[in-house]
Order: C-alpha cells, then structure tokens, then sequence
C-alpha cells in the first residue's frame, strides 16, 4: 500500500537542517564582511564581503550545538519559560472564560450585543495573538464557539474562525507579542516592541478586515444555510450539541479584578518598553510578578500557583527546545565562517532596485518557511540572525524586515503542516480540504495586505 507523504515535525526538520549546514561547513567557503559600529550596533559595510579560510565542523561539533544554542539563547529561553507560566497561572483563574460566558449570555437579550458579538469576540482574541502570543490556547475555545455560533444561526466555519481565525490574524499583526516580535526584535538587535505605532495600525487593518469578511460571510449563511461548507455538518451538530449558559452565574468580582490586573500589566509594559528601554529582563520580570499577584487575587493556593506556573513552563519546553535548535544552526555556520558567505549568496535574490520590492521578496522566503517550521519563536531564532544583516545589504530596516517575518505567519490558518490548524479542524470535525477553499479568497486578501503594508515601512524608512 502506497503511504502518503508526511512533513516531518519541527524538531526533525531542524534537526536536519543541523545536519545540512554541518555538511555545508565543508563545501561552502568561509567568508567575512567588514562591519563598524553604529549606535552601539555593529552593521555590515555593503560590497566588503571577502573570502577567508572556513573551519568544517565535524560529528563532536554538531553533537554539541544544541547545547551551545541553550547557552547563547538562554536570556530568551528564560524568558519564554517564565511568560508560559505566568499565563498558565492567569488561564487557572478562569477569568477568561468567565468574560466570554458573560458576553455571549447576554446576546440573547441584546440586538446590539447580537450584532457585535462576533467583532468583541474575533478582536478579543486577536487582541490575544498580539499581546500574549495566543496559539494553541485557542483550541478549546473551539468546544465553545462552534456550538455558539450554530446557536445564533451561523455554521462550524464562523465558530471555527472566531477564535481561530481571530488569534492566528493577532498572532501575524502582533504589536506586543513577545514570542515573535519581542525575540526577532531581541535577536535582531532592534529595542524590544519598538516601531509600536506603526504595529498597532498593521493589526488594526488586519483584525478590521478578517472581521468585516467574517460578517458578511456570516450574514449570508444565516440567510441562506444550504450555501455553508458545512450545512451537513451542522445540521448533524445542533442535534448533538446545545450551548447551555443557564448556570453560569456572571462574572465574580474576582474575574474582574484579574482582568484589570492583566489589562495593567500589559499597559505597564508599554510604559517601561516605550519610556524606560525595558528589556527581556525587566518584561520577564513583570510578569513573574502578574502571577504572583494574579495567583493571589484569583484565590488560589500556594501549591495550585505554583502547580499551574510550573505546568505552563513545562508547555514551552518544546518552544524552548525549538529555540536551542534553531540557535545551534546560527552557532555551526558561525563557528565554520560562512555565515556571511550565506548572506553574499543570497543578497542577489532579495536585493532589488527599491527597499520595497525586497521587503516583499522577504515576505515570500519567510511564507515558505512558514509552510515547514510553524513555531513564531522558533522561525525567529532560525531566519532573523541570517535576514537582520541581510536587511542591512539590501536598503530595508531591521524593524521592516521583522514585519515581512511577521507576515509570513498570515498563511499558518491553511496549511495542513500546522499542528494547530490540524488540530482545531479535527476538533471541529471540518475537513482541511473544506476549509482550505473557504480560506482561499481571504488568503488572497492577507497576501494582498502583506505586500500593501510593507510599503510605508520603506518609503518612511522606518527604524
């Protein structure tokens, strides 16, 4: 029997492109170009790349590269632990399923609360991808919408794309997201969530746009059902499934109270990041202390804190280790020199006659990176050593060629190589086939938008 072809995971994958850039260690010339100092930042001088002698790196090297890639991404690999437990501790309080029980309670007797449920909801969670890098944390709000929106007389496509479609589109136009923005920003050597301005204006179109597709596509199924993907399906479903929020009492003062503290944290962080120059010590920092505080708000025991903290560290371990890898490819073509060979190479492919069109040609290499290693931390750690000085030869600012990165996340909604669009799909038992056509059109509007948002970046030469 004929097996169909399987992507390997991310680990594989990086771990085959160790084993790839080992090999290339002993064929690829070693290289250099000369660089100077500019505000504190050592840039490279264009048309000085020069040949010099490589350094192979044999089995004992690439054996030891991750280890070393712990070691010199350790300040990022803390700090991920530390963000993942803090939220896990947030997520234990239940606050956020409180608010979304309450608002989606009182659509049934509010026609302002009916017509605006579906713009609160995807902007929440949108809001989530942008700030806290919610991902897979979006998964089980599936068991929540679909039978929601059902309710209201849309289909499993709108109670998938809630909030789905709404963190993935948060998570490609984040403005706080550390897991993207904050580690390509650190490894670029651009100030952590600098160019903020410019960010929230990018997740503002993108959150507005995906919305008002989502609206009109959810207006037109409730007055035509049969025209759904999914009419079968949900016809099937609201047989087996009804969403029961009589027992849910509404919202406890406790609920409240950390939201407000989270909202505080996150606004605190603004003002240290844009005021104070606060780094990943400072943000880490900020938010060990929301868990703490958020832990004894939210009532909770010193062992349940501590179990949930502990818990959501342990859920970033694969990121962690998908950091490692990544860092220890950097480390192999460092060591052997020819990193900045790898940059000659491919400046002809990016370079071009305006910034513009190579902020774009980046776009397209980071959308097919995409297609192989999903992971936000773990792209940034792998492209943005190699595409931050490559910016610099080709006329694009660091902050420009960090928004391309960003950008390439946008096609993670359809590809069947994402575990999270697999999994929620299984989940909402729609098959990828089906939503992959539904997707087509508002693939075509994010490609779109990619290449118009990039422009402004250029022109203003934004840093």
């Amino acid at each position: 029997m004929k097996k169909s072809f399987k992507l390997p995971n991310t680990f594989v994958l990086l771990c085959g492109i160790l084993a790839m850039i080992a090999l290339a260690t002993w064929l690829v010339p070693g290289g250099k170009f000369d660089t100077q100092l500019v505000n504190g930042k050592q840039l490279i001088i264009p048309g000085t790349f020069h040949y010099v002698d490589n350094k192979p790196q044999g089995l004992a090297a690439l054996m030891m590269s991750p280890i070393k890639g712990f070691v010199d991404a350790s300040l990022i690999i803390g700090f991920v632990l530390i963000v993942g437990g803090a939220f896990a501790v947030l997520q234990k309080t239940e606050a956020f399923d409180s608010l979304i029980k309450a608002i989606a309670k009182a659509h049934t007797s509010s026609r302002f609360v009916r017509a605006a449920i579906i713009p609160v909801f995807f902007t929440m969670f949108s809001l989530g991808g942008a700030t806290f890098g919610m991902n897979e944390e979006a998964i089980p709000f599936i068991l929540i919408f679909v039978p929601l929106a059902l309710a209201l007389g849309y289909d499993t496509i709108t109670g998938v794309s809630i909030p789905f479609l709404g963190s993935q589109v948060g998570f490609s136009a984040a403005f706080l997201n550390p897991f993207n923005v904050g580690i390509a920003q650190g490894i670029a050597g651009v100030p952590i969530f600098s160019g903020i301005g410019y960010r929230l204006i990018v997740w503002s179109i993108a959150t507005a746009v995906s919305i008002i597709f989502l609206m009109w596509y959810a207006a037109r199924i409730k007055r035509h059902p049969e025209k759904s993907p999914t009419y079968q399906l949900d016809i099937e479903k609201r047989s087996e499934h009804t969403m029961d929020l009589d027992s849910f009492a509404g919202m406890t003062g406790t609920h409240r109270a950390v939201l407000w503290i989270f909202l505080g944290t996150l606004l605190t962080m603004v003002v240290g990041v844009v005021k104070y120059d606060w780094f990943i010590d400072e943000i880490a920092a900020l938010f060990l202390v929301m868990a703490i505080v958020v832990g004894l708000v939210g009532r909770l025991d010193a062992d349940s804190l501590v179990a949930a903290f502990v818990q959501g560290a342990r859920d970033m371990v694969g990121v962690a280790l998908v950091i490692a890898l990544a860092r220890a490819t950097m480390i192999l073509a460092r060591d052997a020199q020819i990193i900045d060979t790898m940059l000659h190479a491919l400046t002809p492919l990016v370079a071009s006659s305006s910034p513009v069109f190579a902020a774009q040609k980046m776009f397209f290499m980071q959308t097919v990176i995409n297609f192989f290693i999903h992971s936000g931390s773990g792209q940034a750690a792998l492209t943005m050593p190699i595409m931050a000085p490559l910016a610099d030869l080709v006329g694009v600012t660091r902050q420009t060629a960090i928004l391309a990165f960003q950008f390439g996340e946008f096609t993670t909604p359809m590809i069947p190589t994402s575990g999270i669009t697999v999994g929620v799909l299984a989940l909402a038992r729609v098959p990828w086939i089906t939503w992959a056509k539904w997707m087509i059109p508002l693939q075509l509007i994010y490609l779109a938008l990619a290449l118009l948002l990039l422009i402004p970046p250029c022109l203003m030469h934004w840093q």
